[in-house]
């Protein structure tokens, strides 16, 4: 088998290029998503803890559970885009490899990396879905609170 030459390999190190990037935006997406998952556990905790001190009324301890019962379908959704997230930059990381690898053997598995690069697209818009429907129950649980505030009698 034939080395490969420089000349050879820099087109493939610059097809590589855009995969590479694609990672580095899907990280910041990744970033962003984590961020939301720790607040959301943190809200969650601090609803949960609320609810236990007691010295709520009916009303407010039912908006406080109907808000962690939210917050757990909106953890799920977190937690789905998070691993399609992840499955996105798995996806790409071994298509960055297979190109190299197939480059270095001279080898055509074009239709394989095709297969690679959709299933990490597929993922993305998997992951941002779930993201999208994460947004609309956060707005929900929003309005549950606005609703017991406009419940309550003034001076409470």
């Amino acid at each position: 088998m034939k080395e490969l030459t420089l000349t050879e390999l820099v087109p493939t190190l610059q097809l590589a290029v855009g995969p590479v990037i694609l990672i580095s935006g899907v990280g910041l997406l990744l970033l962003t998503l984590t961020n939301r998952f720790g607040r959301m556990l943190d809200r969650s905790r601090a609803l949960i803890h609320e609810v236990e001190t007691g010295g709520k009324s009916a009303a407010a301890v039912e908006n406080l559970r109907a808000q962690v019962a939210i917050l757990q379908r909106r953890a799920r959704l977190l937690r789905m885009a998070i691993a399609l997230v992840t499955t996105t930059v798995l996806c790409v990381g071994v298509l960055i490899l297979g190109l190299f690898l197939a480059a270095l053997a001279r080898m055509e598995i074009a239709p394989l990396l095709v297969i690679l690069f959709c299933a990490a697209i597929v993922a993305l818009i998997g992951a941002m879905c779930a993201f999208l429907a994460e947004i609309n129950l956060s707005l929900k649980a929003s309005q549950l609170d606005w609703e017991l505030m406009e419940r309550r009698p003034p001076g409470e």
